[in-house]
């Protein structure tokens, strides 16, 4: 200790020396241009060796930048990182700084220190909630099921805290998922397929391609095919009439599965209910919210109309008709556990497979097969 307190003695008593020596020499500079390498030498030998190393790391920083190979080098950031290191370690850092301006130094000195008070001065983020407030809320969100975020939020604040309701809601759903409110569609089309009806249209072309359009109607409960018509313009009009038709025996459905095509228009919509029938339209961009349609109109472009070369809107309508008596009295459904639509669930009596008959379906296309007797 005592050593180095002589050496941080020697080194006061020797700074007004120093100074006043540096003085002398930059006079002499300014007078004497000539003697400027002299001069310069004379005034290292006052500065310390730290001083002195921190200068030559500035230049050889700089050189590296200036060694280059672009029109105008551009400084990275660790390049502007270790010229300021390097100039806080000298006092003459303004005279050894080649490529950049000593205000630019000071620019990123400024900017550095903007950065760090930013990052200091930023928002930590709401105090974390108590951990008896949590248990508080999950064992009102258990007990009382028909509590929402809000209604918990409310008797919280009746008993003194303060808690927001986003924070209510994180903290319900560990114990409580949340569950979709009312019925789900699947939940209503198993409960209500005994009374539910659903239609679609599909587009075909005939043999001069002009687009041809047909109209199915099937029963949900039992699969079975309700109506079908064929058009080449599907007006509101003409699908009233479909409608009309489907329900000219005075049966009807409850409800009415459609999609929202501007093909139906307000008329159909007009006739449903003054049938009694209720319209639920599908979700836009939502096939599967119409599945058991969809699933048949796959079947009959499967097995029938991509085999069939249509003449006409005539024929279009015979073949959809042959086809539908098919589908309801000879063709096995999955969806029904390989039942015909039209016929009960009993086991039928086993026959003898010499006994079996076949008529053609479709010019052959298919073919219905029976026990004759």
């Amino acid at each position: 200790m005592a050593i180095v307190d002589k050496e941080a003695a020697r080194s006061k008593s020797c700074r007004p020396a120093r100074l006043l020596l540096e003085a002398l020499a930059t006079i002499w500079l300014m007078a004497q241009p000539g003697r400027r390498v002299a001069v310069e030498t004379l005034r290292d030998l006052t500065r310390s060796r730290e001083e002195l190393l921190a200068e030559n790391r500035a230049l050889r920083q700089q050189v590296i930048i200036l060694r280059r190979r672009v029109k105008r080098p551009r400084m990275s950031p660790w390049d502007r990182v270790a010229l300021l290191v390097f100039a806080s370690l000298t006092r003459t850092w303004q005279s050894m700084m080649i490529i950049v301006k000593p205000e630019t130094v000071l620019r990123w000195h400024r900017q550095g220190w903007r950065l760090i008070w930013k990052r200091k001065s930023r928002p930590k983020g709401r105090p974390p909630l108590h951990a008896d407030t949590v248990q508080l809320i999950q064992r009102m969100a258990r007990e009382n099921h028909l509590w929402g975020a809000e209604r918990i939020r409310g008797e919280l604040l009746k008993l003194g805290h303060r808690v927001a309701k986003r924070t209510v809601q994180k903290y319900m759903r560990r114990v409580r998922p949340r569950r979709p409110t009312g019925q789900t569609w699947a939940t209503f089309l198993r409960n209500h397929a005994p009374n539910t009806w659903a239609c679609d249209f599909i587009q075909t072309f005939d043999v001069l391609f002009r687009p041809v359009f047909a109209f199915v109607i099937i029963h949900l409960g039992t699969r079975e095919v309700v109506h079908v018509g064929a058009t080449y313009h599907p007006t509101s009009r003409w699908v009233t009439q479909q409608l009309r038709e489907a329900t000219a025996d005075g049966r009807g459905p409850e409800f009415l599965i459609r999609d929202n095509d501007a093909k139906f228009g307000v008329a159909f919509d007009a006739f449903a209910k003054a049938a009694g029938i209720d319209v639920k339209r599908t979700p836009r961009r939502a096939p599967r919210a119409n599945a058991f349609c969809e699933r048949f109109i796959g079947s009959l472009r499967r097995e029938c109309l991509d085999h069939v070369l249509l003449l006409g809107v005539g024929h279009l309508g015979r073949v959809l008709r042959e086809y539908a008596a098919f589908f309801n009295t000879h063709r096995p459904h999955q969806g029904l556990g390989q039942r015909v639509p039209t016929r009960d669930g009993g086991d039928p009596d086993r026959r003898s497979a010499a006994d079996v008959a076949s008529i053609p379906v479709l010019g052959g296309l298919h073919h219905a097969y029976f026990a004759p007797g």
